[in-house]
């Protein structure tokens, strides 16, 4: 944990973090020269669903929920430095929020959506006797890597819908199908969504954090265990995605963030191949 988002270039950006050794990360422990510099992409100017910048004008509830905003954590309260919330993991090398909407958790939603590799009626089999399991897969436009189908809850909105949406929107492309074929979508993926087992939920090690911003979520995952449900729709990719597909699971894989850790839980969790 904790180590992607303090690579030496921040995401989208030639914006250069400090580097520093691990057991300089925690704030409990003194940096007197801990300097970074301090960051807040333009792409934040004037955005409806982004925080204004760190002012007298701007009086957020920390650790609350304010209006429809959640700013609670799931790691527990944190702490609040000259107006700014702290990441509760630690230094990162950079201020500010980067391209983050909110200061403080930014929360999101990731549906590991799971089926058997099968051979005709049979589950396939790896060199260690166990079945293959595979989860739907997008490849992230942003960065080109494979990715859960996850995204950012929207203020009022809960997780179950979230989950729903963003697999909706990335790996079924609802957001240019037609109405008639999104009703449809829906209805097929009601009961599909409303059985998920809740895998992880908290902090999340992504290279867009920052000191004062960070990443939190829900994963949960949703199976198919015969493949009759999700595992026969025409997976097509939408959105922030580039591509889709359904992906053998192994030790082996370069998923985004913390994304193998959350899919090795499934996998121990259905006694799959690992």
């Amino acid at each position: 944990m904790h180590c992607k988002c303090r690579a030496a270039t921040y995401p989208f950006s030639e914006i250069k973090r400090l580097i520093f050794p691990d057991n300089l990360v925690p704030w409990f422990v003194n940096f007197a020269d801990y300097k970074p510099l301090d960051y807040d992409s333009k792409s934040l100017t004037n955005k409806a669903w982004a925080d204004p910048p760190i002012g007298p004008s701007f009086n957020p509830k920390w650790n609350e929920l304010d209006n429809n905003i959640n700013r609670k954590s799931h790691m527990g309260n944190y702490e609040i430095k000259d107006g700014r919330p702290l990441n509760p993991k630690g230094r990162t090398g950079l201020r500010g929020r980067g391209v983050l909407g909110r200061w403080g958790p930014n929360h999101a939603a990731d549906p590991i959506v799971t089926r058997w590799k099968m051979d005709g009626n049979k589950q396939v089999l790896s060199s260690t006797n166990k079945p293959i399991l595979q989860f739907c897969a997008i490849q992230r436009k942003d960065c080109g890597q494979w990715a859960i189908p996850g995204g950012m809850v929207d203020p009022g909105e809960n997780i179950s819908q979230t989950l729903k949406r963003e697999f909706m929107e990335e790996a079924l492309n609802s957001l240019e199908c037609s109405e008639e074929e999104k009703k449809q979508n829906e209805e097929m993926l009601k009961a599909f969504f409303s059985k998920g087992t809740e895998i992880y939920k908290g902090y999340v090690d992504d290279p867009r954090n920052t000191d004062n911003a960070w990443i939190e979520t829900v994963a949960v995952n949703f199976h198919d265990e015969n493949s009759s449900l999700v595992g026969k729709f025409p997976l097509k990719a939408g959105d922030d995605a580039a591509n889709v597909r359904w992906m053998d699971i192994s030790g082996d894989l370069n998923l985004y963030a913390c994304h193998l850790d959350f899919i090795k839980i499934v996998t121990v969790k259905l006694g799959a191949n690992w």
